[in-house]
């Protein structure tokens, strides 16, 4: 049961850094005219700054002490830098070879990045 509650705040949270990531990714190519995939990457960072403090404080139960937390977010940054470089890959492989609009695209690329975003924040953040 325990785990099912996690991954439905897992799911909330993510909900919630997904909406930022969407706003921010569209304002940022249609209002500001900025490359797909530069506002992807600015978009992706700044939905994961979300989802790294509304994880740890909601989701997942530190591994680290009040001491450590330096590593915590070295951690994450690793993690998330990861995503990002998956992120970028999927939506330059999606819009560029595939051909699909960058909004779809991204979709695409959210739904295989979250699956990592879980599981590697399951197996290295969170206590046991």
């Amino acid at each position: 049961m325990k785990l099912l509650q996690q991954i439905i705040k897992f799911g909330m949270v993510g909900v919630m850094a997904t909406l930022i990531d969407f706003a921010l990714l569209s304002f940022l190519v249609e209002v500001c005219q900025i490359n797909y995939l530069l506002a992807a990457a600015i978009s992706f960072i700044a939905s994961t700054i979300f989802n790294y403090l509304a994880s740890m404080r909601y989701v997942f139960s530190s591994r680290f002490g009040k001491e450590q937390r330096h590593q915590e977010a070295s951690l994450f940054l690793v993690l998330s830098l990861i995503g990002l470089a998956l992120n970028q890959f999927f939506m330059w492989f999606f819009v560029e070879k595939c051909g699909l609009f960058y909004v779809l695209a991204k979709i695409l690329a959210t739904v295989l990045v979250m699956a990592w975003n879980f599981i590697s924040r399951k197996i290295w953040l969170e206590a046991r």
